[in-house]
Order: C-alpha cells, then structure tokens, then sequence
C-alpha cells in the first residue's frame, strides 16, 4: 500500500469559470486517483470527464437577508457537511481543491475537521466572500491575479494565474476554423462567458452595419439565453450560440468583445487577444471590473461600462481600434504579457506540495 496513488476530492460546480480551471488541474494530475464533489443538475454533471467519479450534494448560497429561508439553507449546509466527511472518510482521501462557489464552504470545513489540506483556487482579482471567509483556513490559496494577495492579508498566498483547457495549449490553438471567413479580413469576436450576455448582444447588432462596411466580420457568440438571436442577417455575420473551438477563434480574432469574468480573460490573454470588456454589472461585488482593470492597467483592453454604454460608443470605439493596427498591436503583446501558459503545471505543483507534505 505504501505506492497507493493520492487521493484527491475536487469541489467546484455551477458555472465553467469553476469548472474548466479545475479539469485542467485534474489532467495535470494523471498519478492521482480524482473523484468531484458538485451538485445535482449544475454544469458539472455535463463537464467533468467520466474517468472522474461525481459525488453530489444539496447546497446553496445566501441570497437574501436572514429569516426562515436562511435557516433552511443552514440546516442544508449542515447536513452537506456531513455528506462531505462521510465521503472523505470512505474514499480515503488525502486532500480536497476548491476553486470557490456554495460547494467550497462544506468541502473546506469538511476536510479541516479531518484534518485534511485544502488548495484553494481564485481566479478573480477581487475575491469572492466564500474566499475571503474561507481562505484563512486553507493549507494554501492559489491566485489568479496577485493583485487578489491584498484582499486576502491572512491566508497563505501563491500567484499561479488561472489554467486554462486543453485546447488553448495544444495544437488546436493553430488550427483552421470551419468558418466561412476570407483569410486577411479583420474578424470581430462577440462573447459574454459560459451563459451569454443579452444586453451586450442587443448592443453588438445595433452596432454591426458600421462594422461590415469597414470591412469587417462578426462571429457572434450569443448564448442560448437570447429571443432575438436570430434577428440580424449579414453575409459577414456569423451567429452561434456556442462554438467549441474558442482557442482557434480567439487566435483568429483582430479584436474580442467580451464580459471580463476571470475564465474569459485568461482565454483572451493566452491567445493575445485584444478586447473590449463589457464588465457584467450584475456580477457579485462587480468583481469583473475588478478584473477588467487588470488589463486596462496593463494596456491589453479598453473597458466600457454597460450602464453608460450606447450603441453609437460601442460602434465607435471598434472602428477606431480597427483603424490603428498599432494600437491592436500593442494590445495584442500586453495580452500575452498577462498569461500564464503554464499555470496548470504550477497549481498542480503546489497542490503536490501540499497534499504529499
């Protein structure tokens, strides 16, 4: 038994900003025996790889103020913990990653209790609460932003960027699209995240007619969250609620308009890609302007607010960068200069650190 492979439990769920970080952990890990810890019908259930046992339990975040519904979210988070320990326990596990999210409070005090260690991922410039409770009580907090370091003064902080999938490090970052997009032509890139964004969608097709006759095409990423997703047609226009081959596309793209949720810019900064950001005003804390920030600090991206932005600005700033391909330049080196290419073998360095120590 003293060559029996580490046992890893990996909580993440919900949205492909937890998700997609912790897979490509999990694939730097070939050595180790991984099992998932996420809820019942959220993202991961459609995500995580067969090869990766999926545990469930009932959980869920504090929304509103405290009152009856409160304790029965309580009483639910009790009982998780509960479910959490059992599984450890039986599975034997060693250790427990969490990249944050309503599944990362039961794994860490789970484990805790135990007396487990606890990596934890995250991947915003401004930390979420669950992180900013939680990260104190964790073996290690790995960041994607060191700029993060500031909001979490009492944990044990490791600047490691944000992985990202597969893809965007293979061979498929190079590959041809399956798109019908003259080679040599400037490519605009829409896209607001794993859910889509409506309002900057209505925005882009009211912004588009001035973008085709500069010359330029549009791959639309518009989510399936939209009625109007099919309302304009173009032949330099391309709609599509999803596209799988994001590394390709980025890699095409002259320019991204984007959300600035963490995932989504580490996709843009690997690929170069210059971009505007619309930061989702909704978000929890604004913590995608937080995000935003960081690249309109380092020259990668321009932000504009939604809540102040029209049509006729959006439009106006996309020619204006199209027009200046130094500018596009620029940006484009300021992007790579953010990445991390390498973060998933870093974050699974020191999880080995941790884990095995």
């Amino acid at each position: 038994m003293a060559n029996a492979p580490i046992r890893l439990l990996i909580a993440a769920s919900g949205t492909g900003g937890h998700l997609f970080p912790a897979i490509a952990l999990a694939q730097k890990l070939p050595d180790y025996q991984i099992e998932w810890l996420g809820v019942p019908n959220r993202l991961e259930t459609q995500l995580v790889p067969k090869e990766y046992p999926l545990n469930t339990i009932a959980v869920e975040g504090f929304q509103q103020g405290f009152g009856l519904a409160s304790i029965r979210i309580f009483g639910k988070l009790a009982l998780s913990i509960l479910e959490v320990r059992r599984i450890l326990k039986q599975g034997n596990f060693q250790g427990v990653f969490t990249t944050g999210g309503y599944i990362a409070g039961p794994a860490v005090i789970a484990a805790r209790s135990l007396g487990l260690p606890v990596v934890f991922h995250e991947s915003n410039a401004l930390p979420g609460k669950v992180t900013r409770f939680f990260g104190p009580w964790c073996s290690a907090v790995a960041l994607g932003f060191e700029v993060a370091a500031k909001y979490l003064p009492r944990a044990k902080n490791v600047c490691v960027g944000t992985p990202v999938r597969a893809q965007f490090l293979d061979g498929a970052i190079n590959a041809p699209l399956d798109l019908a997009i003259p080679d040599g032509v400037p490519l605009i890139v829409v896209f607001g995240g794993s859910q889509g964004a409506v309002a900057v969608n209505k925005l882009v097709r009211e912004s588009a007619k001035a973008w085709f006759d500069a010359g330029a095409y549009v791959v639309h990423l518009t989510g399936d969250r939209d009625p109007e997703a099919d309302t304009l047609k173009h032949p330099q226009y391309i709609a599509l609620p999803f596209y799988n081959n994001m590394a390709a596309l980025l890699q095409r793209a002259t320019l991204a308009i984007s959300r600035s949720g963490a995932g989504s810019l580490t996709e843009l900064a690997v690929c170069g890609t210059p971009a505007i950001l619309i930061p989702y005003p909704f978000a929890a804390e604004d913590h995608q302007s937080y995000n935003a920030d960081v690249f309109t600090s380092s020259g990668a991206a321009l932000t504009l607010k939604q809540s102040e932005l029209t049509a006729q600005e959006l439009q106006s700033n996309v020619l204006n960068l199209l027009q200046s391909p130094q500018e596009l330049a620029k940006m484009r080196k300021n992007a790579y200069a953010i990445a991390v290419p390498d973060s998933a073998e870093k974050l699974a360095q020191l999880v080995r650190e941790v884990v095995e120590t």
